[in-house]
């Protein structure tokens, strides 16, 4: 039997609980999501992986399509002002995943965008450095910081991720972390 202190995990989610540079939490936590969401995948089929997903009317590879798209659109057309393209050609798109486009090549996009944003943030001085113009943010005054985008990257996937949660439970009753 275990004891109550075995019980309890070691370490919190995230990053290394000595950790305590906000720059390092936020990136770190950014990434223990990031990471979580890849988790929640794990153990589904193919047809659980495609098949939206009812009452909710996305799929779990839906959702990775969608958060690739959120990271190019925060990270580079947003913060760097790449001249990308942001959004699908519909709104639909940005979470429809076709029969004839492979799961692999699905992960691959998103874990590239996520390469790229975490180059991206790498590259820069420090939180508060700003957007570039010319991209999503059309002057200085709209454009936010690299700590505020990152910042709402992180609530994207917390919220996301959330979702997995209730999808993954009524998909095969998969809980927990």
């Amino acid at each position: 039997m275990q004891t109550p202190a075995e019980r309890i995990p070691a370490l919190l989610d995230g990053p290394p609980v000595d950790v305590t540079d906000p720059r390092e939490l936020l990136l770190g936590y950014l990434d223990w999501y990031r990471d979580t969401l890849i988790r929640k995948l794990d153990g589904l089929t193919e047809a659980q992986l495609r098949t939206p997903v009812e009452p909710l009317g996305w799929s779990p590879l839906g959702l990775v399509r969608h958060l690739g798209w959120v990271e190019r659109r925060w990270m580079r057309w947003g913060f760097v002002a790449e001249d990308v393209v942001a959004y699908p050609p519909d709104d639909e798109a940005e979470w429809r995943v076709g029969a004839d486009e492979p799961v692999d090549a699905v992960l691959a996009t998103y874990r590239d965008e996520v390469r790229r944003s975490r180059a991206l943030a790498a590259g820069a001085v420090d939180l508060a450095t700003p957007s570039r113009t010319g991209g999503r943010f059309r002057t200085a005054e709209q454009a936010p910081a690299l700590g505020r985008i990152l910042f709402h990257l992180l609530q994207e996937y917390a919220r996301h991720v959330g979702h997995l949660d209730i999808a993954r439970e009524l998909i095969d009753g998969t809980t927990g972390e």
